[in-house]
């Protein structure tokens, strides 16, 4: 295995007693202030009325609520533009995504290895499609980022193996620990979606791949 480059590259939820009424946004906050409010006006002491600077402080109090509430709309519904357009903008483009698979091409197989926070140790795993470990390197330690590798397909003995599809595995350890540590592949963006709320990238393998996991675009 020889290296060829190296790169370290709100809603506000509650309840209040008596009517037990749920707070799920800003103006249900209101409203229920509101309500709350009329109440006390109506059965307060006639001869010790609420002080109106009282009255003026819980107003400006619950105004402040409600537009920290719409900013936090808006600022959501900007992010969300902002990432769609970031993910659109990568249509088209390679990336380098984790991956657990791994091809044989012409005796050569090309790939990446990613340790977010570096690690003391780094070793990468390769196996057959039967799950038997064929090539296994201790690649040592690595500072935070990535680096791209290449196996020559030749397993831990040194015989050629053939051309196929073959599995990677990246185990990396920091002070003893098993820290964060990724295989890398490459592949191209062919669109964008949206599952469970995540935006993802849609890969030309098949595959898909949240934005956040893209460790370099090509």
């Amino acid at each position: 295995m020889t290296v060829s480059s190296t790169t370290n590259t709100t809603s506000t939820a509650g309840t209040t007693s008596g009517n037990q009424l749920a707070i799920t946004t800003g103006n249900d906050l209101q409203n229920t202030f509101m309500q709350l409010l009329v109440a006390q006006l109506k059965n307060q002491d006639p001869l010790n009325p609420m002080d109106n600077s009282q009255m003026t402080s819980q107003l400006a109090q619950i105004n402040t609520v409600n537009g920290i509430q719409q900013l936090n709309t808006t600022m959501s519904s900007m992010l969300t533009q902002n990432a769609t357009t970031q993910a659109s903008s990568m249509i088209g483009r390679t990336v380098q995504v984790p991956t657990n698979n791994l091809t044989l091409a012409s005796g050569a197989a090309n790939f990446g290895v990613s340790v977010p926070n570096g690690a003391d140790d780094v070793v990468v795993t390769i196996t057959n499609a039967a799950g038997v470990a064929v090539r296994t390197v201790d690649l040592g330690q690595m500072t935070a980022g990535s680096g791209n590798y290449t196996w020559n397909g030749k397993d831990d003995k040194g015989n050629q193996l053939a051309d196929g599809a073959y599995s990677i595995k990246v185990t990396a350890t920091q002070g003893g620990k098993v820290v964060t540590g990724n295989a890398l592949g490459i592949d191209k963006v062919a669109g964008v979606t949206i599952n469970n709320g995540t935006m993802q990238l849609v890969l030309a393998s098949g595959g898909t791949a949240k934005l956040s996991d893209v460790a370099s675009i090509q």
